[in-house]
Parts: structure tokens; C-alpha cells; sequence
């Protein structure tokens, strides 16, 4: 099969997320009905996020070199094979797209540090903050969240496909902390004119948070400044840093 004939990325993705589910289901509860198991909800999700996606992609499945209907018979038999227990996976295998978790911008950690450091030298607020802080556990992974599997579905991380590795400019706004957790407000820009949105509410990197506190907890940093729980620094005028966007 040529190159154009293979499968989209998010096919792949919704293929491997029903693999990965099945796995599941089968480890909780054998050969019980997925309709009768702990993970009913997620099958109905998944099944219908897999009509979408076959239903969106269709035109480009039908134009592959195999006919859609014998894939679809090819499939299901595979399915069928997986069902009674004979199916082995050769050792070589990659499941790269089952252990994509998330989508996001990948940014240069000394940029990052940097920017810091100017927030420290030119207000006091922000080195009497950060100035005790261990942040490069959160530097070293320093992204922009653009959409993740759990929360936004396989559809959503796998629609950025078409940007994969491609830089992007990124707007840092401002810097907002608590005693548990700090944040730089970010805003994500362009690649060749198309507008990369994330499916986060708030854009941010994470660049510390305190001990056992997970890194999504920084999610809560706007409503939590608008609870008076939080401290916002504007960084004015905006830092404008390069990134990739990168699969994870």
C-alpha cells in the first residue's frame, strides 16, 4: 500500500484506543458483553467517536488501493480472531499511536528559564515567589497543553496530526501562582497562516507546582484568581518563544 493509501493518524487513533479499551474490558471482566461491564460508558463514547471518525474519513478510505468493504471484512474477522483468544501480536510491533496520551506545544527550556529570570530581576513579587522554588522538574517538560486524550478524546489530539513537528510562535501573557502551583499564561499562534487553537481552556505552561500536586491542578489558576486565591503578574510587553508541536 502507497503512502497516500495509508490510514489517516486519527483512524489509527480510534483503532488503537478501541484495542486498548477492549484490553480493558477483557482483563475486568473475560468475555462479558461491553455493554454489561465497568467500562460501558466508555464504549458508548468510543463507538460513537469511531462512527465519526469513519464517517469524516470516508471519502479517503474509499479512495484507498483496498476496497473500504473488504477492509471492513478484513477487520472484522481480525476481530473476530482477537474474540477467541487466538490472536498474537508479532514481537516487532510499534503501538506508537496507542501510547499517544496527549498533543502539545514543545518549548525550549532556556528561553523559558530565561524569561524567568527577567521576571525575578524587575519585580520583587516575583523573585520573593519564585526564588525558593524547584522548578526545573517542570522545565525540563516545559509545553503548552493543546489537547489530551482523557479529556478532549482521541479525535482531538489526533487532529493536530497534520501540524506534527511544524514550529509555532508562542505569546507568554503573564505569570499567575498560589502557594501550591505557578503557571505562565500562554497564548499559541500560527502555522502558515492556520491558527492552532487548543482545546484547553487555558493555555498555559506549568512551570512549578508544590509536593503531590499534579501538574493539571494549574488548570485551576484563572477561576482561582477569580476567587482572590491567586496572583496574576502581567508580562508586558508579551514574550513571544518558538515551539513544536509534538506528539506525547
Amino acid at each position: 500500500m502507497s503512502q497516500s493509501d495509508s490510514l489517516p493518524d486519527r483512524v489509527r487513533l480510534i483503532l488503537e484506543e478501541g484495542i486498548n479499551l477492549y484490553r480493558l474490558h477483557t482483563n475486568a471482566h473475560g468475555r462479558l458483553e461491553s455493554t454489561k461491564g465497568s467500562y460501558e460508558k466508555e464504549w458508548v463514547k468510543w463507538e460513537k467517536q469511531l462512527r465519526e471518525v469513519l464517517i469524516g474519513d470516508a471519502e479517503h478510505l474509499n479512495s484507498m488501493q483496498v476496497p473500504f468493504e473488504s477492509a471492513v471484512k478484513q477487520v472484522l474477522e481480525q476481530l473476530q480472531i482477537i474474540i477467541n483468544g487466538e490472536y498474537t501480536p508479532p514481537s516487532t510491533e510499534k503501538r506508537k499511536l496507542g501510547l499517544i496520551v496527549f498533543a502539545a506545544v514543545n518549548l525550549p527550556v532556556t528561553e523559558i528559564s530565561s524569561l524567568l529570570d527577567k521576571l525575578v530581576e524587575n519585580n520583587p513579587k516575583v523573585k520573593s515567589f519564585l526564588e525558593d522554588k524547584d522548578m526545573e522538574p517542570n522545565l525540563k517538560k516545559a509545553h503548552v497543553t493543546l489537547a489530551h486524550k482523557r479529556s478532549h478524546g482521541v479525535t482531538a489530539v489526533a487532529s493536530y496530526g497534520h501540524l506534527l513537528h511544524q514550529n509555532v510562535p508562542v505569546e507568554l501573557t503573564a505569570l499567575l501562582f498560589t502557594d501550591e502551583m505557578a503557571a505562565l499564561e500562554a497564548e499559541v499562534g500560527s502555522v502558515d497562516g492556520e491558527k492552532v487553537i487548543p482545546k484547553n481552556e487555558w493555555p498555559h505552561i506549568t512551570i512549578w507546582t508544590g509536593e503531590k500536586i499534579a501538574a493539571k491542578e494549574a488548570n485551576r489558576l484563572p477561576q482561582l484568581l477569580l476567587e482572590g486565591k491567586a496572583t496574576r503578574i502581567e508580562i508586558n510587553p508579551p514574550i513571544i518563544i518558538s515551539g513544536t508541536i509534538e506528539f506525547y
